[in-house]
C-alpha cells in the first residue's frame, strides 16, 4: 500500500472517523475490473439483440436486454469475422465471452466472442433453414433477376390500402415521374396474409394487358417497418415462391433499412424502404429533361466542331490546289502541242517510208527482174503449150456432142414428117406455139395448120364441130383457105 493509503485518524464536525484507504479515480476502476474480469472472465448471457451497429474501425456494438435489464456488449472486428451467426435486432441469442468494464464511462460490458440462437431465436433459426433451402433450389440465384424497365408506363403495387407505405409511394412517384399506379390491396401481417400476398403478385402476374386492367411493367411489394414477428408473411415460403415465379420486375421493400426478408433475396431489386422502391422505379423528370437538352447541346456543338473542322480541312486543301483555270489553259496547250507535233510526225514517217521504198527499189538490180521476166516468159509458154492440145480436144468434144444433137434433130424431123405423111396436122397460133388443146383456142383466132408438104391458114369458127359443118366452105383465094 502507498504512502497515501496509510491510515489515518480524522477529525471534524462530527467527530472521529474510521480510518479508510483513499483510491484515485483511476485506481478504483482498476480494482472494480479486476474484480470483475476475475469472478466473471468466461460467461454466457442470454438476451435480445437490440440497437445492433457496426462502426467504421470493423468493431460491433449492440446492447442485451430482457424483460428488467439491460448490458452492452462489443463484438472487436476480429472475433466478428469468425461468427457463424452476424448479430441483428430482435433476435433472441446467447452470447459468450467476458465481462470487462470501460473506465471511460464508468460502464461495464460483455466483449463477445460467439453467438447462438436461443429460445424466441428458434423463428430465426427456422428462417435460416428456409433460407438455406431456397437457396439450394436455387430461387435466389442471381442468374434470375431481371432489369428493372428505365421508365414504366404502369406499376402495380402490392399492399395495404390505409398504411402510410402507400401514400408515400404515391407522392414519391408524383414528384419524380408520374406514373401510372394499381395498387392490389391485402393485409400485410396475420393470418392470410402471406397468401394474399402471392395471390396478388400471382394476379399481377397473370393479366395480359389485352382487357380493362393493364399488365404492369413493374412490381412494388411494400409494407412499413415492425417486429420480426409482423413482419413474417414476407417471409413466408409461398411469398418467395410467387417472387421468383413472377415474370414481371420486382422490387421488394418490406421493413426498414435493416430489415431483411426472405423475399428481398427472390426479388429483383430490394429497396431498403418504400420511398427508395419509388425512387428506383422511375427517373426524376426533370433530371431526364436536363440530361437531354445537355445532350442535344452537346451534340450541337459536336456537329458545329465538325463542320468547323471539316470547313478547315477544306479550305487548307484548297489553298493547296492551283487555279482551275491555269490548269484548263495549260492543258489545252499541251494538247495543241501534241496535236502539232504527232501532225508532224505523221508526215516525217511517210517520208520516212517513201524513201525506204525508193531505196528499196534502187537495191533491186536488173538482172533479178531479167530473171523473173524470163522465168514468167517460160511459165507462160508452159501454159501455151498444155493449153492447145486442150482446147482442141474440148473442141472435138463439142463437135462430137453437135453431131449428135444434129442427127437427133434430123431423127425427129425425119419422124415428124413421116407423121404428117399419116394425115396428122401440125396446130400452130399465131405466135408460132404448138397448140395442144381445144380449150386453148378462141373463136375467130388466126391458126397455121402444118401439112406434111406445107402450111395453110385458118381461122378457128367455134368448138361445136356439127354447127361449123352446116357453114358454107369459104372461098379459096390463090390456092390458101382462107
Amino acid at each position: 500500500m502507498t504512502e497515501s493509503h496509510a491510515p489515518t485518524m480524522l477529525t471534524g464536525p462530527g467527530g472521529l472517523r474510521p480510518n479508510l484507504p483513499e483510491y484515485t479515480v483511476s485506481e478504483l476502476s482498476q480494482a472494480v475490473r479486476r474484480t470483475l474480469e476475475t469472478d466473471f472472465g468466461h460467461v454466457r448471457v442470454r438476451g435480445e439483440i437490440s440497437g445492433c451497429k457496426r462502426v467504421g474501425s470493423g468493431h460491433c456494438y449492440l446492447t442485451l436486454k430482457d424483460a428488467e435489464s439491460c448490458l452492452d456488449g462489443v463484438i472487436w472486428r476480429t472475433a466478428f469475422g469468425r461468427l457463424a451467426l452476424k448479430p441483428e435486432d430482435g433476435m433472441d441469442v446467447i452470447c459468450t465471452g467476458r465481462m470487462t468494464t470501460y473506465a471511460g464511462r464508468s460502464k461495464y460490458q460483455l466483449i463477445i466472442e460467439s453467438i447462438e440462437l436461443a429460445g424466441v431465436g428458434a423463428l430465426l433459426k427456422l428462417l435460416e433453414e428456409r433460407k438455406r433451402k431456397l437457396l439450394a433450389e436455387g430461387l435466389f440465384d442471381d442468374s434470375r433477376k431481371r432489369l428493372l424497365p428505365f421508365l414504366p408506363e404502369v406499376i402495380g403495387v402490392v399492399t395495404s390500402p390505409t398504411g402510410a407505405v402507400i401514400r408515400d409511394i404515391l407522392h414519391r412517384l408524383a414528384d419524380r415521374f408520374p406514373r401510372r399506379v394499381l395498387v392490389w390491396p391485402v393485409p400485410v401481417q396475420g393470418e392470410g396474409a402471406a397468401e394474399a400476398i402471392a395471390a396478388a403478385i400471382a394476379g399481377f402476374d397473370a393479366l395480359d394487358g389485352a382487357g380493362a386492367v393493364p399488365r404492369p411493367d413493374l412490381l412494388i411489394v411494400a409494407r412499413g417497418g415492425g417486429s420480426l414477428e409482423d413482419l413474417m408473411a414476407f417471409n413466408e415460403e409461398i411469398v418467395v415462391r410467387a417472387v421468383a415465379a413472377c415474370a414481371i420486375p420486382l422490387i421488394s421493400a418490406v421493413g426498414h433499412e435493416t430489415d431483411t426478408m426472405l423475399i428481398d433475396f427472390a426479388a429483383d431489386r430490394r429497396a431498403p424502404t418504400p420511398t427508395a422502391a419509388a425512387e428506383m422505379a422511375v427517373p426524376v423528370r426533370l433530371d431526364l429533361a436536363a440530361d437531354v437538352a445537355a445532350y442535344a447541346h452537346r451534340l450541337v456543338q459536336a456537329l458545329a466542331r465538325f463542320m468547323d473542322d471539316k470547313f478547315l480541312r477544306v479550305e487548307g486543301l484548297a489553298r493547296g490546289l492551283p487555279d482551275p483555270r491555269s490548269l484548263i489553259e495549260n492543258a489545252l496547250q499541251r494538247l495543241d502541242d501534241r496535236t502539232e507535233r504527232l501532225r508532224l510526225g505523221i508526215a516525217a514517217l511517210f517520208r520516212l517510208r517513201k524513201q525506204g521504198l525508193q531505196a528499196l527499189g534502187r537495191m533491186l538490180r536488173r538482172d533479178v527482174l531479167e530473171r523473173e521476166v524470163g522465168r514468167l516468159r517460160d511459165t507462160v509458154a508452159d501454159i501455151g503449150g498444155r493449153l492447145a492440145p486442150a482446147i482442141a480436144r474440148l473442141v472435138q468434144q463439142r463437135e462430137i456432142a453437135l453431131a449428135g444433137c444434129a442427127g437427133r434433130l434430123a431423127s425427129w424431123r425425119q419422124a415428124q414428117h413421116k407423121v404428117l405423111e399419116r394425115g396428122y396436122v401440125l396446130v400452130r397460133d399465131a405466135r408460132g406455139a404448138v397448140v395442144t388443146s381445144a380449150q386453148t383456142v378462141a373463136p375467130g383466132a388466126d391458126l397455121a395448120l402444118v401439112f406434111h408438104d406445107g402450111k395453110v391458114a385458118a381461122r378457128a369458127v367455134g368448138r361445136d364441130v356439127e354447127k361449123a359443118a352446116k357453114i358454107a366452105p369459104p372461098k379459096r383465094e390463090q390456092g390458101k383457105l382462107l
